[in-house]
């Protein structure tokens, strides 16, 4: 199995959210180990390139990527301050009173934000919430304040320009700076950029990023092939027949490796990132099957993610979207950095 992580392009998508967005720092979000590529090597990768402010969902996300970074890096913790975490060294997104009185307990004078909610209902202080404690928290001068868009990959959506009213309404004269773009954020154009625009699934070529370079290329080893009479089945279940003599081939992951089981018998590998070979039967835990007749000859590999079936085309055959292609990718492929 190979998983190929191109670092040159993930800091190209970097650059090319960063301009979209000249007024503002453009920070990056590598929580869920950079979406499952590994934070180990993407955040250095983007601190070289001048990113200091990132983006973790939990503090142990937080803590492992701390001795990686310059003590200029700022870590931001998106789900704040949880009762007895270690945020030494990081930045807590504080979401409640409850969370900024905790914080300011137990950490006085280290550094915080706030996080809003503008109508998402997930995270962050609601407008009477904020109200009742926004000058005991501007005097305490947090790092920055944010909130979070619902639905900024559908640009034409209500829910955008009655968000932003609703940030501006409650951070306007704040004299913080201010972060409400992420991905889809940045690409809804200058009026949502404010100060600070988190790039996250843009990075690593996922949409609504549509110009983003592939960053993911994965490649799967044939372990057997073998023929198929017309009529006979192939996979658990028996959900699939052959309807022709067939060519199978095996190919060595499934579902443990985060190959969702949603593409049996709906998607399809590709033959050096040209021919689409579909898949067959069931996805199963270590194994794909994959009807190969087609092939002059059976390669060694087969291209699940590639240019021609990037993440978000074979989320669309999975019926998912392209995060969860990148945050399921598992621990048993050998990744290799270019």
């Amino acid at each position: 199995m190979g998983l190929q992580i191109d670092i040159q392009a993930m800091l190209a998508n970097h650059a090319a959210l960063a301009a979209q967005a000249p007024g503002a720092r453009a920070a990056a979000v590598v929580k869920a180990d950079a979406y499952g590529l590994g934070a180990d090597k993407v955040a250095p990768a983007l601190y070289a390139a001048g990113v200091r402010d990132f983006f973790v969902a939990l503090a142990r996300e937080g803590r492992a990527i701390r001795p990686l970074l310059p003590d200029d890096a700022r870590i931001n913790v998106l789900s704040g301050h949880m009762e007895g975490e270690d945020l030494t060294g990081l930045t807590p997104v504080l979401n409640s009173p409850a969370q900024f009185f905790r914080d300011r307990a137990m950490r006085p004078g280290q550094p915080f934000a706030i996080q809003l909610d503008t109508g998402m209902n997930r995270l962050g202080m609601e407008a009477p919430e904020w109200a009742a404690l926004r000058d005991e928290a501007l005097a305490a001068a947090p790092a920055f304040i944010m909130s979070h868009l619902a639905c900024a990959d559908e640009p034409d959506h209500p829910a955008n320009a009655a968000q932003l009213a609703a940030f501006r309404a409650m951070t306007d004269g704040c004299n913080v700076p201010r972060s409400l773009a992420a991905t889809g954020g940045i690409l809804l154009g200058p009026d949502y950029h404010f100060d600070l625009v988190r790039p996250g699934v843009g990075l690593y070529g996922g949409m609504p990023f549509a110009n983003a370079r592939p960053v993911v290329n994965l490649s799967l080893r044939v372990i057997q092939t073998r023929d198929v009479k017309a009529g006979e089945i192939v996979g658990y279940g028996a959900t699939w027949h052959a309807g022709r003599d067939s060519r199978i081939a095996t190919v060595d992951a499934g579902y443990a490796d985060g190959i969702l089981r949603a593409l049996s018998s709906s998607g399809a590998m590709l033959f050096a990132g040209q021919t689409a070979c579909p898949i067959v039967g069931r996805v199963s835990m270590d194994l794909i099957t994959v009807d190969v007749t087609d092939l002059r000859t059976v390669p060694d590999r087969l291209d699940l993610i590639c240019p021609r079936q990037p993440i978000d085309r074979l989320a669309d055959l999975a019926g998912t979207i392209g995060y969860e292609i990148l945050t399921a990718l598992g621990l048993r492929y050998q990744r290799t950095y270019l």
